[in-house]
């Protein structure tokens, strides 16, 4: 009896995890544009909560992603003030990685998690024929497996 409850439990979760990632993803993302300095995402990591990576977008085209890493290394030994040179002399350009990793919104969300777990990227930009549509973190295939869990 207890195999056959696992067999069927097993189906569930195989079957939800065939979701697309646009179901768990997060729409409503903030970005920034190449040109823009340092400081508007200095002010986007001050919110709360936010994802540790920022597309970059320039005419409506994903262009590239700034992780939190890219930020602090950037920004070295900088104060918190934002008049300091680092945060109005450097520019989303300057740090930004080039040609991030997309999926698109009906990647399967197992997919997406397989990609993750080989440890090369920590977020996925979502996007159809280039057009950012959302962002797909660890955290987000966290939740979606607790929720399926319980």
């Amino acid at each position: 009896m207890k195999k056959a409850k696992f067999a069927v439990l097993s189906a569930m979760n195989s079957m939800k995890l065939d979701a697309p990632v646009s179901t768990i993803m997060t729409a409503q993302v903030d970005s920034v544009t190449p040109a823009q300095k340092l400081v508007d995402i200095k002010h986007l990591y001050e919110k709360t909560p936010f994802h540790h990576h920022i597309p970059v977008v320039e005419n409506n085209k994903v262009t590239g992603m700034v992780s939190l890493v890219d930020f602090m290394r950037a920004i070295g030994t900088a104060s918190l003030n934002d008049n300091d040179s680092v945060y109005q002399n450097l520019t989303v350009k300057d740090i930004m990685s080039i040609s991030p990793v997309t999926m698109k919104p009906d990647t399967s969300i197992k997919k997406a998690a397989k990609e993750m777990v080989k440890g090369e990227v920590h977020a996925f930009i979502i996007a159809d024929h280039g057009e950012l549509k959302g962002i797909l973190s660890y955290t987000d295939i966290i939740n979606y497996l607790l929720r399926v869990l319980d």
